[in-house]
């Protein structure tokens, strides 16, 4: 499970790269179902990799 949670941080990791995105956004550019990508965005927080802002509708995730 751990190596998993690993594997989807580096594919949001790799899809942030182009810049900060919503989480609609993360979603379909990683095809990660809610849980995973939730996982793996706690995974890089915890880490302080990523920074939330919040939009009207949606969260915004960004490289730190």
């Amino acid at each position: 499970m751990i190596t998993k949670i690993g594997e989807n941080a580096g594919l949001l990791w790799n899809a942030l790269q182009n810049g900060a995105q919503g989480i609609k956004a993360l979603k379909k550019a990683t095809k990660l179902k809610n849980e995973d990508l939730f996982l793996a965005l706690g995974w890089l927080a915890r880490e302080g990799k990523v920074n939330f802002t919040e939009a009207e509708s949606d969260t915004i995730v960004a490289l730190a």
